[in-house]
């Protein structure tokens, strides 16, 4: 971080003004069948490899065509995640280290295609202040090439030490899942791997593969990408709720509550929406005593 001037206080690491209001980026994003087949591999899909369902994930020749997950958007171009610039943009002088993705948020406006040229144009819409922590909200739509939106994603971003501003907190947090027992609850088993896999969808964080990084950050060895987890979570609702359709599904959220271990059992419990417009959502590590993993999440269908 730049140092301030003698006897001036030191400049705040996140400069709300002139952050929301920079010029949008701009990302050409291209991807094809492989890299769809690639991410949901990733995700576990596959299994088993002669089930109809599973081949229409990643087998580019189905006779119904290549199903494709709306969070397949969060990987598009191979660069780990559009909407990912914040820092680099202007107003934003933060490390790293101190950011975390804290949650994610996606709208669909036309189902993704196996194979597109796109562009995706990214602005920071909104910085709340969260006392001493700082939440950055990164809103990415992604266009075809006739001009059409695809999607568009928002990516909370959580800052240690950047709060204090005097800013505004932010909405609330959306509805959490009811108190009562789960209509549904899927056990998920998870690949030791896994990890290592997604990897290979552009988020190169050695967070996720290198063991030395995650005892550095507290873990004992290293956690699975959030959005991995996520996505996990999506895939199966999908294929146990909404007959293996991805076209259905028009939105989808969650809070990154806690850590999650490749090879451990993501359990998801899901509580059904009113009217049959989706259902809320909480992920739990059941061999941690189902510490939570993924929180306030909901998928709305159609």
């Amino acid at each position: 971080m730049a140092g301030s001037p003698p006897g001036q206080a030191p400049a705040p690491p996140i400069d709300v003004a002139r952050v929301t209001s920079a010029p949008p980026v701009r990302t050409e994003v291209t991807w094809d069948d492989r890299d769809v087949r690639l991410y949901h591999l990733a995700l576990g899909a596959g299994v088993p490899e002669t089930d109809d369902r599973e081949l229409a994930y990643v087998y580019e020749r189905h006779a119904r065509g290549l199903a494709v997950l709306p969070t397949f958007g969060t990987v598009a171009g191979g660069t780990g995640g559009i909407g990912f610039q914040v820092f680099d943009l202007p107003g934003v002088d933060i490390d790293l280290a101190q950011a975390l993705h804290g949650a994610q948020e996606i709208t669909v406006h036309r189902p993704l295609p196996a194979a597109a040229r796109a562009t995706a144009t990214t602005r920071v819409t909104a910085v709340h202040d969260k006392g001493r922590a700082a939440v950055l909200v990164q809103e990415s739509t992604l266009r075809d090439e006739d001009d059409r939106p695809l999607l568009t994603q928002r990516n909370h971003i959580f800052v240690h030490g950047a709060g204090g501003f005097g800013g505004d907190r932010g909405p609330a947090d959306p509805t959490p899942a009811p108190d009562r027992t789960p209509d549904h609850l899927f056990d998920l088993p998870t690949l030791r791997q896994q990890a290592l896999l997604y990897r290979l969808t552009g988020d190169r964080n050695p967070l996720h593969a290198d063991p030395a990084t995650a005892r550095a950050a507290g873990y004992d060895r290293p956690i699975l990408h959030g959005l991995c987890t996520f996505g996990m979570a999506v895939k199966a609702v999908t294929d146990r709720l909404l007959g293996s359709d991805p076209t259905r599904i028009t939105g989808c959220r969650t809070r990154f509550a806690g850590v999650f271990f490749p090879g451990e059992t993501l359990r998801l419990h899901l509580w059904d929406q009113p009217g049959g417009t989706g259902y809320l959502l909480r992920a739990t590590a059941p061999d941690r005593d189902d510490a939570v993993v993924l929180s306030h999440a909901a998928l709305t269908v159609r």
